[in-house]
């Protein structure tokens, strides 16, 4: 069952509590997995797990000593433990601690991401059913094309979302690897079974080879998959933008009761909700650009990426969040307004229908080049006297002379569109 909050809020996934517990329970795993191998005491790994603890403030002070985050951590856990608290770290590194961390973070951020794009998908879904017959003209270049219906356009979106959930899938297998191996990866002083344990117990993968790091192509393919997503959020926040100008009028971001859209003028609905996910889209773009920047590091590892992490990850995950429960309200509430896609789609006064014009013309015998040049003659005398383009085939002797009037009639329905838009809906999930 897809639920709105199936876990922890991306927030507190990416608190300090949250990273510090990780901290901790990787430490006390370690110890667990040596005592097994008996590496330590059985006893002392018990009773690490029994007393390991912290304190986020004080572990806050301690580092304004040491001004290393790890050893602020280790020294206030040891005074929790007690004595057997020589074996915490046993072989390890920071970054064994701070990878491992983040590998698991990253794979906790996608599954709610996913449940996330559930939830987008359904509303996508049943809306794309709602208007499967709603007939709407279809643009390119933002000029009036053929026509197309409504559920289809959403079609469209609910296929693009697909692919992002893919997408994740395919970034969470890749992210889900923890590490322990030591000051340059070679497990020097960590048998390689104790990195097996602890990521086994934390639903990770060990990594095949490590330096003091994993390696940041991984890191930056999470947050590239969080700005594609976020590039598909605002395509779709672009066009429903679009459709609400007030010369189209197609669609429209719910305007609640008391609600205002400007402090100047009371008739103001504006589409706010779209202008700020275009906005935070391009926020995770420029996330992406860093996270490219940090896989080029020094030797077996530098320390520049990591400031950046600490502010792009939380930052990526927890707006790629909100992002799609914005949109996924913003579909659910979505006014629609199929007079003024008629309307609209009635203003080149038939216009739609001048490809299948020119195919039957070329179907009875007519060369493609004449049949387009007198096409277009008639299409061209609808733009600028604004007759109706019936009107106008009817006075292009070449096509009257293949053409009665009520099979110009018949061939120019609109109807003739919507022939495939079901199978179309059924071939990408939506019906």
């Amino acid at each position: 069952m897809i639920q709105r909050y199936s876990r922890p809020e991306m927030r507190s996934l990416w608190s300090e509590q949250r990273k510090l517990e990780l901290w901790l329970e990787i430490e006390i795993l370690a110890c667990e997995a040596m005592a097994t191998f008996g590496i330590i005491p059985q006893k002392d790994a018990q009773m690490i797990r029994r007393k390991g603890a912290f304190s986020q403030e004080a572990i806050a002070e301690i580092e304004k000593r040491t001004n290393h985050d790890v050893i602020a951590f280790l020294e206030n856990v040891a005074s929790y433990v007690g004595e057997p608290a020589r074996w915490i770290h046993r072989g390890l590194t920071s970054s064994d601690l701070l990878d491992t961390t983040l590998s698991v973070q990253m794979k906790e951020s996608i599954d709610l991401l996913l449940n996330d794009l559930h939830l987008l998908q359904h509303a996508i879904a049943k809306r794309s059913k709602e208007h499967q017959d709603t007939p709407t003209i279809g643009r390119s270049h933002g000029i009036h094309a053929e026509p197309i219906t409504f559920g289809l356009k959403l079609g469209v979106m609910y296929d693009e979302f697909s692919r992002a959930r893919e997408r994740l899938l395919q970034t969470r297998s890749r992210v889900a690897v923890g590490m322990l191996s030591g000051a340059v990866g070679t497990h020097a002083h960590l048998d390689p079974r104790v990195e097996a344990y602890v990521c086994e117990k934390l639903g990770l993968k060990p990594s095949l080879l490590s330096t003091q790091i994993l390696q940041r192509d991984r890191h930056a393919e999470f947050i590239m998959t969080l700005a594609l997503i976020g590039c598909s959020i605002e395509r779709w926040a672009t066009e429903f933008r679009h459709l609400q100008r007030t010369e189209v009028l197609e669609v429209e971001e719910y305007f609640a009761e008391g609600q205002k859209g400007s402090s100047a003028m009371p008739h103001k609905r504006n589409p706010i909700t779209g202008e700020r996910l275009c906005g935070l889209a391009r926020v995770l773009r420029g996330h992406a650009l860093a996270a490219m920047e940090n896989v080029s590091l020094w030797h077996e590892r530098d320390i520049s990426h990591s400031s950046v992490e600490r502010l792009i990850f939380p930052d990526s995950s927890t707006l790629a969040d909100y992002m799609l429960h914005q949109l996924t309200t913003l579909v659910e509430n979505l006014q629609v307004y199929p007079k003024n896609m008629m309307r609209n789609m009635d203003l080149t006064h038939g216009l739609y229908g001048s490809q299948a014009i020119l195919l039957e013309l070329t179907d009875r015998g007519m060369s493609r080049q004449k049949a387009y040049e007198a096409v277009q003659r008639a299409a061209m005398k609808t733009w600028k006297e604004a007759l109706p383009f019936l009107t106008s085939l009817c006075q292009e002797p070449e096509v009257m002379a293949r053409l009665s009037k009520e099979e110009l009639e018949k061939i120019t329905s609109p109807q003739r569109h919507f022939t495939h838009v079901q199978e179309k809906l059924h071939a990408v999930g939506v019906l």
